[in-house]
């Protein structure tokens, strides 16, 4: 029998109007805490997961090696090695443009990217192919993008059908200052150039700035759902760089403590007056420490909630000639937590060349005990 509402009061109707409303205010903060993603994005944060903890092999970016293409950078014990320390993805930086320019065949290079491949199935690594050492900027744009290009469909054609799981193109690492729009234009454009080839790959991308966090936050993301984006982490850069010629003579303070130390705090080296070290070692007491680390990363990762994309870290780490090695360790201890804490996946620089974590050849043996800390592993 059908009820009667007409003899329900005034005031349970507005009980039932308010109880209305009030499941639609929960049903929307839970669409808000909990957003749903459309099934690409969502795989792009699986895979983003999947790549923590890494590490950089580095041998195939080292344009000062004349003998990289002859020798075997990454081989069985490598991986053995690392695998056994907790690692899971291998990031493969490559200096696509400086072989080009050396008339260097890419079949030559994509053979040693294939046996690095190869091996890291075999130990059920990740890999990431990362192009490294490109110098687009904002006059050379159509040329350079264009070559960009050209190697990026090679390799996309290679492997197309391979393991979209397990392969990831990082796009173009640490690309120069320039104006936003070129570099956003650039990405876009070789993105877009893959994507007729390959329309499942997951790419990694950062921003311009050499992959600058601050840069990725003043950015908008790209038309396209399956891309990680990537920044680089050396913040405090005072520390993670002290005594890095290559930098200039900003850097020529060495002797850094982390955390900050004013017993420990070194004086300024004169060759760093008037530059922006200078700065950095006037605020040092304020950014050297895990707090600061923390702040920080929190920025971005506020700015990947905010387009709902998946983040990494795609490079950490400190210069190992001038830093002391507790403080070496101590700094590896503090960022790696704070990732942690945020839910952004790592990767380390790097295995062993002048960020190497290992003192000497890569070994256990060379591997001291507050580093073994700092990275997690336990010798059981």
């Amino acid at each position: 029998m059908k009820k009667n509402t007409s003899k329900i009061p005034f005031v349970h109707h507005i009980a039932i109007k308010l109880t209305i409303l009030l499941m639609a205010a929960i049903h929307w903060q839970i669409a808000k805490s909990s957003p749903i993603f459309q099934s690409t994005r969502q795989t792009a944060f699986n895979r983003a997961q999947s790549l923590d903890n890494g590490i950089s092999i580095s041998w195939l970016e080292q344009t000062w090696n004349n003998d990289a293409l002859q020798t075997d950078g990454l081989k069985a014990t490598d991986l053995q090695l690392l695998k056994k320390l907790g690692f899971k993805s291998i990031r493969l930086p490559v200096a696509f443009q400086f072989y080009q320019s050396k008339g260097v065949p890419l079949e030559q290079v994509l053979t040693k990217i294939d046996d690095a491949w190869q091996l890291c199935r075999k130990y059920d690594f990740k890999l990431i192919i990362d192009y490294h050492y490109g110098d687009l900027n904002d006059k050379n744009y159509f040329k350079v993008t264009n070559d960009v290009i050209k190697t990026w469909t090679t390799i996309a054609e290679k492997y197309r059908n391979q393991a979209e799981d397990d392969i990831f193109f990082e796009l173009y690492n640490e690309p120069l200052p320039m104006n936003a729009d070129t570099w956003h234009d650039a990405a876009y454009n070789i993105a877009t150039a893959i994507r007729k080839i390959d329309a499942n790959r997951t790419f990694l991308l950062g921003a311009s700035n050499y992959n600058s966090m601050y840069e990725l936050t003043r950015s908008v993301r790209l038309a396209d759902e399956n891309v990680i984006y990537v920044f680089h982490f050396y913040e405090p850069f005072l520390f993670t760089h002290q005594g890095a010629d290559w930098v200039g003579n900003q850097m020529a303070t060495t002797g850094i403590p982390f955390p900050y130390n004013e017993a420990k705090f070194p004086q300024i080296n004169p060759k760093a007056k008037g530059t922006p070290g200078e700065d950095n070692y006037n605020k040092y007491h304020l950014d050297g420490n895990e707090g600061s680390v923390l702040d920080k990363l929190q920025i971005v990762k506020k700015w990947s909630e905010k387009y709902g994309v998946p983040i990494i870290c795609g490079e950490y780490g400190s210069y190992n000639k001038y830093a002391g090695a507790d403080s070496r360790c101590r700094y590896v201890k503090a960022v790696r937590a704070s990732l942690k804490q945020l839910n952004i996946p790592g990767i380390l620089w790097d295995y062993n060349t002048n960020f190497s974590i290992f003192d000497g050849e890569p070994d256990i043996a060379n591997l001291s005990d507050c580093m073994q800390d700092a990275i997690g592993y336990r010798n059981k």
